[in-house]
């Protein structure tokens, strides 16, 4: 009895291992805003003079060779569309945006041949 109870236990602790950790950290790096999609886990700041892309999938690097990305802000009724450039680790903009608490931005990503595209509402 006592060997069968030990094996339910690390059957049961193995599993909440697997399930916690299948789909790898979701703790924003950079300070921004995570969000999971199915090809990227992404990570997206917004500051007044940068706005920044972090991937990683499963929790691994992501190559940013060739990538491209776009970020689209809406502020009420004005819609602002930019265009990030790939840079070591990340893809980003530097400039000046219009970046305030309840700013609406959609983020749109591709790397070879997987696209993501995540909706955020800044805080």
């Amino acid at each position: 009895m006592k060997s069968v109870l030990n094996l339910v236990a690390a059957v049961f602790v193995a599993t909440l291992a697997t399930a916690s950790f299948a789909g790898g950290d979701h703790t924003p790096r950079h300070g921004g805003q995570m969000k999971e999609t199915k090809a990227f886990d992404m990570e997206f700041v917004a500051k007044p003079d940068l706005l920044e892309v972090y991937l990683s999938d499963h929790g691994k690097a992501v190559d940013f060779t060739g990538a491209t990305g776009k970020v689209t802000l809406l502020n009420g009724a004005d819609k602002q569309d930019f265009v990030l450039a790939p840079v070591v680790g990340k893809l980003e903009l530097k400039g000046k945006f219009n970046v305030l608490a309840g700013t609406k931005a959609v983020v749109q990503v591709k790397v070879g041949t997987k696209t993501a595209t995540a909706r955020y509402v800044l805080k």
